[in-house]
């Protein structure tokens, strides 16, 4: 539960996200490869790459057989939010504003009324034009707001879909306070950088910067036995994902071990830090060479591998009970989801799902099974993606959510700690005999 909460506080972008992930795994024995260079691999180590700073890709090497596996889980580092735009300053009278554009299918409502700060990317100038200098930046605290249109000012019963243009855009201060407000459009963001993070005006390239929400996780419930926190939606992979490149560090196992975290599910993966690009395939090329491995009989290993894609489910929700299947909801604290789709936006199918139900056996592991109402397609997730063009068996897991994509979302410890449970047994098995006496 604390690697959750603390991917969480710390993953205020993608790009913190995959920070403080390498930096835990080189802190617990990995080595780093750079891209671009050769790589040395040997068994019983550890290693992590990250060709670009918001995705990442971690391996762990066995003790390996003659007939070893490879597992591949996955995960994505992105989350619904706001992004800043360039030339971001919305001059008025009274009120300075941020221009920000949404990033992912963020639950608009939600972000109003909540302490928002800034972090990501800075872009700075360096030795010459094709070695700029790197930044990662945060706001320690809320620096603007989106308020709400209060009920006295809207008509009765009018309903019309949200101007994000009019509507979204935060105050991030007054100009009775000081703030500029002259015109020059990135005059107060260029300041407050200044100010906030040592960095001079004429040094800045270009940023990709964004809003978070920066209130903290939460354990909720008559029991606490809830966690409400921002960005559950996909940390809760990357952080039970993070746990088992740990634990199977500390212990044999007989797999090739890998673990993708990708940027950009949240708007389809088609970008080079993407599931959707040929990044994954060209390392694991790569990985197969380090090992030494001939072509053809890497392949093969491939093709008998195993992909776990990791993604939360959205759980049946008690006020709208007509939103979820029949037979096959997903509750809260009833375990790890297996999803499944007739149409594969989810790539499990019945001898994937049931080499999932298998290892949850042996694991002692809680699981459920969902399918969508019909009618009701639901999110795509990495593994259809994946699948294109890494043929491999897999299956689709996660824990089930209430308000996904929500500026603060709700899930059950419980099924964290399974999720957790499940990502380490996917990577030792078979070597569970010590685990389950």
């Amino acid at each position: 539960m604390e690697e959750l909460a603390k991917v969480i506080q710390e993953g205020a972008t993608a790009f913190h996200v995959v920070s403080y992930v390498k930096q835990e795994l080189l802190r617990n024995g990995y080595q780093e490869w750079k891209y671009g260079e050769p790589w040395k691999a040997e068994q019983g180590n550890g290693y992590v790459v990250t060709p670009y700073p918001t995705m990442l890709i971690a391996v762990n090497i066995g003790r390996l057989s003659p007939d070893f596996n490879v597992r591949l889980a996955v995960a994505h580092t992105d989350s619904p939010c706001l992004k800043i735009k360039s030339n971001p300053q919305l001059a008025g009278e009274y009120y300075v504003r941020l221009n920000v554009e949404p990033y992912g299918g963020l639950l608009k409502q939600t972000w109003f009324d909540r302490p928002l700060g800034i972090a990501g990317k800075l872009v700075l100038k360096g030795k010459d034009a094709f070695h700029p200098v790197v930044r990662y930046v945060r706001s320690d605290r809320g620096i603007c707001l989106i308020p709400s249109l209060a009920p006295h000012l809207q008509k009765q019963g009018e309903k019309k879909e949200m101007d994000i243009q009019q509507e979204m855009m935060p105050i991030v201060g007054l100009r009775s306070a000081g703030i500029e407000n002259n015109g020059e459009c990135e005059d107060f963001l260029m300041k407050y950088m200044e100010q906030s993070w040592d960095i001079k005006k004429d040094e800045i390239l270009d940023y990709d910067l964004y809003l978070y929400n920066v209130e903290q996780p939460e354990s909720v419930g008559m029991n606490r036995e809830c966690i409400s926190a921002p960005r559950i939606d996909n940390l809760a992979s990357v952080a039970a994902l993070l746990n088992a490149l740990k634990s199977i560090s500390e212990s044999a196992h007989p797999n090739v071990a890998v673990a993708a975290m990708f940027d950009n599910e949240e708007i389809g993966s088609r970008s080079k830090q993407g599931a959707d690009s040929a990044l994954l395939h060209q390392v694991l090329d790569k990985l197969g060479f380090a090992l030494g491995m001939d072509s053809a009989v890497w392949q093969d290993k491939l093709a008998t591998g195993f992909l776990l894609s990791m993604d939360g489910a959205q759980g049946y929700h008690p006020n709208y009970t007509e939103k979820s299947d029949p037979t096959n909801p997903a509750y809260l604290g009833n375990g790890v989801v297996i999803k499944t789709s007739a149409t594969q936006r989810y790539v499990s199918d019945s001898e994937a799902s049931g080499i999932i139900k298998e290892l949850c056996r042996c694991g002692k592991i809680r699981w459920q099974q969902q399918v969508n109402r019909s009618g009701m397609p639901g999110g795509q997730t990495l593994g259809p993606i994946l699948s294109s063009y890494l043929p491999m068996l897999g299956a689709d897991v996660g824990i089930p959510m209430l308000a996904m994509h929500s500026a603060r979302e709700l899930a059950a410890w419980e099924d964290y700690r399974e999720l957790e449970k499940l990502a380490s047994v996917f990577y030792r098995y078979p070597y569970m005999e010590a685990d389950n006496p």
